[in-house]
């Protein structure tokens, strides 16, 4: 049982420290060496304060996790521990219970040390992480798992600086959500986000793609068009795929990387970029190098700070908050859906090669079944727990998809508003069953 004996009254040190952080616009408690907190600015309590749950005197973990042990104790990271090993800072993400629910949360420790270099008090500071959602969402990314916060404390230190960022992940897990959580998070989060889909293009699209083209560069260039680069001026250029850029265009890439500048395919000005950087692949970019498929060069240049998705299989406890997420995301005229126990526990037991496309794909077949306004185990194509596929679900969806396409009249914008998914997804499709 822990004891409930109250801490003793700050220290004029601890409120003239308090005194100082009032002026503070982020969130800072004080807290003594024994987790209890001692004192709050205004931002903490206008933002983490309940007037039915007091917290001054409690135990830090207490309020925020709603543990009755340190945070390390109960197989957590403890930044408190930490900055007194280090005798320094310290920095973690959490998910921390505040009165809007389960929310992801930056935290920062810095112990204060005496006149005798003993730590006589801890200041935090907190920031609730806006790029990801504890909780289910209809939008954005979702998860709370240890993997999945490990990746998003990754993007959380990289975001706001300039440096290059590398997705690596298997397909379907999510990779373009990081990059646009990235670019939303930095400071050019104002500024336009380019996704350029490097597997749909030839050498020859590429750099028309890329880098616009001038009036009569070739057969069809009947005016000047902007690429890709200068659309992202002041913003992000995400490079999806970049694995599959052909070999003669990562000669160029690389220059446009090394010196920010360019040239429009047919011309002779010589352009400046102005962009962030964020890559992705599902290729062992490594392996490739090794085989001569991928310039060493270029790899080194895109690869500055890189951030490896977890699978889906290694994301179980994700699982009901993606479903969750995916069944509120209705859209315009489409029910919200809720899912019964045993059909959760079967998307639970499953190894989704997929990964978070496949769940996603899996539901909306299942939502088509669902007459009731629940989704029951036997709307589900699952295969035996663990088993690689869907058997025949890759068949029907294609024969699905290609009547769909046969009877809709509208283009392919409309068509893929009508299918629930983004146009570039649509294209995949398509072009995947050779309907491109």
């Amino acid at each position: 049982m822990m004891s409930t004996t109250p801490p003793p009254p700050p220290s004029s040190e601890v409120q003239a420290l308090v005194s100082f952080l009032e002026h503070e616009a982020q969130p800072m408690i004080v807290l003594d060496p024994d987790y209890n907190i001692l004192a709050a600015n205004t931002a903490y309590q206008r933002q983490f304060g309940s007037a039915d749950q007091p917290f001054i005197g409690r135990k830090c973990y207490q309020v925020s996790h709603h543990y009755e042990l340190p945070c390390d104790q109960a197989g957590e990271h403890c930044p408190m521990k930490k900055a007194q090993e280090l005798r320094g800072p310290d920095r973690v993400l959490h998910i921390h219970h505040t009165p809007r629910g389960p929310e992801h949360v930056e935290v920062e420790l810095r112990p204060i040390l005496d006149q005798h270099g003993a730590i006589s008090a801890y200041v935090e500071r907190l920031a609730v992480v806006r790029s990801a959602s504890a909780r289910p969402s209809d939008e954005g990314l979702v998860g709370r798992s240890p993997s999945f916060n490990l990746a998003l404390a990754a993007l959380q230190r990289v975001a706001p600086s300039m440096l290059p960022v590398l997705l690596l992940g298997e397909s379907g897990t999510g990779k373009e959500l990081f990059a646009r959580a990235v670019h939303e998070t930095s400071e050019r989060a104002g500024g336009p986000f380019v996704v350029v889909d490097c597997s749909g293009l030839t050498e020859t699209l590429f750099e028309s793609e890329l880098f616009g083209h001038e009036k009569g560069a070739f057969t069809g260039a009947t005016a000047r068009k902007p690429g890709l680069v200068e659309t992202a001026q002041g913003g992000t250029l995400f490079l999806d795929e970049i694995g599959d850029v052909p070999l003669a265009m990562q000669v160029k890439l690389l220059r446009l990387i090394e010196s920010g500048t360019y040239r429009r395919v047919g011309g002779v000005e010589t352009l400046h970029a102005n962009f962030r950087l964020v890559a992705a692949t599902h290729k062992g970019l490594e392996q490739m190098m090794a085989q001569g498929q991928f310039r060493q060069d270029l790899y080194y240049r895109i690869s500055a700070f890189p951030i490896v998705l977890p699978p889906l299989r290694e994301r179980a406890d994700d699982i009901a908050l993606l479903v969750n997420s995916f069944l509120q995301r209705s859209g315009a005229g489409r029910r919200t859906l809720r899912i019964d126990a045993d059909a959760l526990a079967l998307l639970q037991q499953r190894a989704w090669p997929g990964n978070v496309r496949e769940l996603r794909n899996v539901l909306e077949r299942a939502r088509l079944f669902a007459d009731d306004g629940v989704i029951r185990a036997d709307h589900l194509p699952m295969a035996p727990p663990g088993a690689a596929r869907v058997p025949a679900a890759p068949v029907r969806a294609a024969t699905s998809l290609a009547a769909t396409v046969a009877s809709f009249g509208g283009s392919r914008s409309a068509l893929a508003s009508h299918l629930g998914i983004s146009e570039r997804t649509l294209y995949r499709r398509l072009k995947a069953q050779g309907l491109a």
